[in-house]
């Protein structure tokens, strides 16, 4: 029997170890959105957003699906991974940041997408996870 090395183990809990991509996965939980949809909901510059989701798809968490311009993600975790992520669930249901960006991600996601760049959030609230 081969031993498996412990580095994709390590890279996989260090990727769930980040307030953002907890966050983004929270959102995804509740279906598939655009790159710019979860922006609008997690607040942080474009960039930076793309780069925890490609983290996150790298890590076998993600799928994404390109329509024309926009990218869509949804939480698709590869074989042997979902158990992994409902054990998530019960601590994030209860993170007051999670709640909020769960209310303003039914906002967004009835918006239209060419409205989403300028959308102005009611409030900003600076709950960490």
């Amino acid at each position: 029997m081969a031993i498996q090395p412990i580095e994709p183990l390590v890279d996989l809990l260090k990727t769930l170890g980040h307030p953002a991509r907890l966050r983004i996965l929270a959102l995804l939980r509740g279906g598939e959105m655009c790159v710019c949809q979860i922006n609008s909901v997690i607040g942080l510059a474009a960039s930076t957003v793309s780069e925890h989701l490609t983290e996150l798809r790298r890590a076998g968490l993600l799928a994404e699906r390109k329509d024309g311009r926009w990218v869509y993600y949804e939480l698709k975790p590869k074989a042997g991974l979902q158990d992994l992520v409902e054990v998530l669930w019960p601590h994030l249901d209860e993170v007051q940041q999670v709640k909020a960006d769960f209310k303003e991600a039914c906002l967004v996601r009835k918006a239209p997408l060419s409205a989403i760049g300028n959308w102005e959030k009611p409030r900003r609230l600076s709950v960490n996870v």
